[in-house]
């Protein structure tokens, strides 16, 4: 176990299930405590917290919120520093993903594309950073390949990542030098679970990925745990953890 994690505390958004799930787990492992978010997962929230609590008594909590609601972003920071009594670092995991091909985009869609991927983010950043500044802390921010290289019939959510991304370098200046921000940038992880990438388009981007595969949760989860417990002086970043996907993009 690296010592960086032990008892610091993380609110991790979208945990419940997925990607985030596991970014909880490896923080977990690694000695933290956690603040884990859902919207609609309880049951999986419920089920990973009582997992992560029977392994460390007390070293986890879910908390139920909306992000669209703007009034559930500074009280879900406030709930997580009640409970544990500090937050050291915040991972804005959570993400909506949906194609929006030109000319049926409309306002629900941007509310929540650019609600989820951008604004959220945004704003629990903006109500953590007294926190994390007190704690010198870390933000990481989960972005996307397609933010720099854009996926057609795509553009709102990929407008919202580019959004995200150029968050992340803003708030590293906003906020340094007592709070380190970086972004994590994934390629193929995990597929969507709408059905929108049928067999042959999952063929397709797998071929055009230079290590021939997907990859894994634990890829994301991994290079989480390193900018928060093995990178002092990373900040500003976006890491591709794409297998070399975006090479060929």
């Amino acid at each position: 176990m690296n010592n960086a994690l032990t008892s610091k505390v993380v609110l991790v958004t979208g945990a419940a299930r997925r990607v985030g799930a596991e970014i909880a787990r490896t923080l977990h492992a690694e000695g933290a405590v956690l603040a884990l978010h859902y919207r609609s997962s309880a049951a999986e929230a419920q089920a990973l917290v009582a997992s992560l609590n029977a392994a460390r008594a007390g070293s986890a909590v879910a908390f139920q919120a909306d992000l669209l609601d703007n009034e559930h972003l500074p009280r879900l920071v406030e709930e997580t520093v009640k409970h544990f009594g500090r937050l050291d670092a915040l991972v804005n995991n959570a993400s909506s993903f949906c194609a929006t091909p030109l000319g049926a985009i409309g306002a629900a869609e941007w509310d929540d594309l650019v609600g989820t991927n951008f604004k959220a983010p945004l704003f629990l950043s903006q109500a953590a950073a007294p926190h994390l500044a007190l704690a010198r802390g870390a933000i990481v921010n989960i972005t996307d390949i397609h933010a720099e290289r854009p996926l057609k019939n795509y553009p709102l959510y990929c407008a919202a990542k580019a959004g995200l991304a150029g968050l992340t370098r803003a708030l590293a200046l906003e906020l340094g030098p007592s709070v380190h921000v970086n972004g994590i940038a994934p390629g193929p992880i995990l597929w969507p679970e709408d059905g929108s990438f049928d067999a042959a388009s999952q063929a397709a981007v797998v071929a055009r990925t230079l290590l021939k595969r997907c990859g894994d949760p634990a890829d994301i989860a991994r290079t989480v745990r390193f900018l928060l417990a093995d990178a002092p002086f990373v900040t500003g970043q976006i890491i591709a953890v794409d297998g070399g996907r975006s090479v060929f993009l």
